[in-house]
């Protein structure tokens, strides 16, 4: 079958800027699409394209017309499933395909996409299950398939959950990076001037913060890939000099994580990587930092969200301000830089706005990363705040828009939050 994966257009939409001509809050990187080329990788033996409309917005039309695909396979996150249910009525006035809608939004909101745009919602790790699907779908069965659901608009969806184990991470084949050859030079770190690959080292978390959508994905487990596995696909990518560990906890298995420094030291793979990090792991195994670091570490990604016990015991995050202080201190020691995600309540007054740049300045974070806290569909946060949303257009989920009411009149909570960004921005350094 001729199978076309489309990675939507930067779409999210900015109050700010829209009310108040605030334009510095947009954080666009644009990243390769490794979920895409990931799912392609398991398709071997039909023939695929990938269109990548973050580089090509107006692209759709000619991939269309040039590869005449059986199967359009769109992947969405919140902020784009608006934009993707549009691109599939185009796609439905082009010609009558089998149209197929996965990704973080439809694993954790199915029934956004039970219209009659779309006939079929992935939900959770589809790499194993889409290929169940295109193969009957080329023999013509009507099978169920568990992680698929039929759309059936005007019905609620039916499906069967599926059972997630190191099987659906289907590590028989790499990653298709030569889908996205064309596009290679445009997924970089403009910011930083940093080009960067993609390599996936684990799949799902077994964490439950309440604000956060992977967990869903896999059914709370943590499915770690072989060393073998990651070995391979970090030898895909001679072209990127720069690696992202693609994983909520790259080092959430520290046995493994330490294997595969060892296995990268031994097979001589000379590259810089950029992987995530919980700071309670920083703090309990530093010689496994350390050794990393000999083999190329150059920044961690560590979600503080908060810089308050009281802040994060209300995210469930399972850890404390201390443990994110000390952890901050033994990564400047190894000389590791730190990418420090925080999350901004709509609640914030001025002071905790002061409070919270007072930190990352002390803390000498290198590049803070700022989001506001946002309410994604299909969440435990949702679910709690539900009652307080006063947006729900899913074009303004792009985790830079108050969705909630906020305590600070709103152009002064921007100001403040445009403040913080250019902070961090102006020193940046990883």
């Amino acid at each position: 079958m001729r199978i076309l994966f489309v990675n939507p257009p930067n779409c999210g939409r900015s109050i700010p800027e829209e009310r108040y001509g605030i334009d510095s809050i947009k954080q666009i990187f644009r990243g390769e699409p490794l979920a895409l080329e990931t799912l392609a990788g398991n398709l071997a033996d039909h023939q695929i394209d990938l269109v990548d409309l973050k580089v090509e917005p107006s692209a759709l039309s000619k991939r269309l017309q040039s590869f005449a695909p059986d199967i359009v396979a769109f992947t969405a996150m919140t902020c784009e499933a608006q934009t993707v249910l549009k691109l599939a009525r185009q796609v439905r006035r082009w010609k009558t395909v089998q149209i197929v809608v996965g990704g973080i939004h439809a694993s954790n909101d199915p029934e956004f996409f039970n219209r009659e745009e779309i006939d079929w919602v992935v939900i959770g790790l589809g790499k194993q299950s889409l290929r169940e699907l295109v193969d009957n779908l080329e023999k013509g069965l009507q099978k169920d398939i568990p992680g698929i659901a039929p759309t059936s608009p005007g019905h609620p969806l039916r499906w069967q959950p599926r059972t997630y184990d190191i099987r659906d991470l289907a590590q028989q084949v790499s990653p298709r990076y030569d889908l996205v050859a064309p596009y290679r030079k445009e997924y970089r770190l403009e910011s930083l001037e940093i080009q960067l690959g993609m390599v996936a080292t684990a799949a799902g978390c077994p964490y439950d913060c309440h604000f956060c959508c992977i967990s869903p994905v896999t059914g709370g487990r943590y499915l770690g890939a072989d060393t073998q596995t990651v070995i391979r696909d970090l030898n895909c990518l001679d072209q990127a000099p720069v690696v992202r560990l693609v994983d909520a906890n790259s080092f959430g298995n520290p046995a493994q994580a330490l294997s595969l420094a060892e296995a990268i030291a031994t097979a001589g793979i000379y590259k810089q990587y950029l992987a995530d990090v919980r700071a309670d792991t920083v703090v309990r195994h530093p010689e496994l930092l350390k050794r990393w670091k000999e083999v190329g570490l150059r920044a961690v990604v560590i979600g503080f969200e908060e810089i308050t016990d009281k802040a994060l015991s209300k995210m469930n995050k399972e850890n404390s301000a201390a443990t994110n202080r000390e952890a901050i201190t033994i990564l400047h020691q190894l000389g590791l830089a730190i990418v420090g995600d925080f999350i901004i309540s709509p609640d914030y007054d001025e002071s905790q706005f002061e409070q919270l740049s007072s930190f990352v300045k002390k803390q000498g974070i290198e590049l803070p990363m700022y989001t506001v806290l946002t309410p994604l569909p299909g969440t435990r946060l949702h679910c709690e705040m539900a009652d307080r949303i006063t947006l729900t257009d899913l074009d303004y989920y792009t985790l830079t828009n108050a969705v909630l009411p906020t305590r600070l009149p709103e152009e002064l909570f921007y100001q403040r939050y445009a403040t913080l960004l250019q902070e961090g921005h102006h020193n940046a350094r990883i």
